[in-house]
């Protein structure tokens, strides 16, 4: 049974903003997270707004009952070498499935998950003292991320 700030602190829904398109973010994100804003001394757990503007990602955050509690913007800047390598090693992913032997497909999946960790790791310390998330959490937002910047 998750504790106390478990259920507290964490997302409940993330919803798309008409400027990124509309899609069901994924599914995981919303099962298993650990999100808090920082000096927040309310209760979770939240909800996630995310939107675009002028190539820069908002973070709008609120309660369940749709109160707001605090909007961070982030530059994408930092994270765009990582996704564009991330997606050319994606699709030498998929290309190798179809023509490789196993070892090389294990090899460039390794890659592939090193720079989902990069990028995840990246991720949070962009958020580092505005949202407290945990890696695993990081991993899901990535992936968020990298769908929304092949969309843009």
């Amino acid at each position: 049974m998750p504790g106390r700030d478990q259920t507290r602190h964490r997302l409940t829904d993330v919803e798309l903003d008409e400027t990124i398109g509309r899609s069901t973010p994924d599914f995981d994100l919303i099962e298993e997270n650990s999100f808090r804003p920082v000096n927040d001394d309310g209760a979770g757990p939240y909800r996630l707004k995310l939107s675009l503007a002028e190539s820069r990602l908002v973070f709008a955050v609120s309660r369940e009952n749709g109160a707001e509690v605090v909007t961070h913007i982030l530059s994408l800047t930092p994270l765009r070498r990582i996704v564009k390598d991330y997606y050319l090693i994606c699709e030498s992913y998929y290309e190798a499935i179809r023509s490789s032997t196993p070892s090389h497909i294990e090899a460039i999946d390794m890659g592939r998950r090193g720079l989902h960790n990069e990028g995840s790791q990246t991720l949070m310390d962009r958020l580092a003292g505005k949202i407290e998330i945990d890696f695993d959490t990081a991993r899901r937002l990535f992936t968020l991320v990298c769908v929304l910047h092949w969309r843009g």
